[in-house]
């Protein structure tokens, strides 16, 4: 399989729904909650590229362009953006739909940057 198509199969979507439980006093979703989720979409495509286990290192810039309010679902897409030779980069969208409207906008953008590491702990070559 070429590098462009272990990116492309291994390209995650997670769906959920926004409850008032996970909004601040705005009833829009916590920015601690969505970096969470970011993190472990992040997470599982990088594990699904790489097929080791990963560990995040760090999050680049996120940019929160848009609420996402309480009663909206949610759209986490995550994709391989690099790959080094023990480490990639994975970029995650969060895109927010009203339930019962047609519309969709991206709200969140981030990266994360993971290591590939091997049984004992250590960063392991990739690819």
């Amino acid at each position: 399989m070429t590098l462009e198509e272990r990116i492309s199969a291994s390209e995650t979507h997670v769906f959920k729904t926004v409850f008032p439980n996970n909004t601040n006093h705005y009833d829009t979703l916590f920015g601690g909650t969505a970096l969470s989720m970011m993190d472990e979409v992040a997470f599982i495509a990088a594990t699904r590229f790489s097929r080791l286990r990963c560990v995040t290192v760090s999050s680049d810039r996120i940019d929160f362009t848009h609420p996402i309010p309480a009663g909206t679902i949610i759209e986490l897409v995550g994709r391989v953006e690099t790959v080094g030779n023990t480490s990639m980069k994975v970029r995650v969208d969060i895109f927010v739909e009203k339930m019962y409207e047609e519309s969709r906008e991206k709200a969140v953008t981030g990266i994360f940057t993971f290591v590939a590491l091997d049984e004992h702990h250590k960063p392991t070559k990739i690819v």
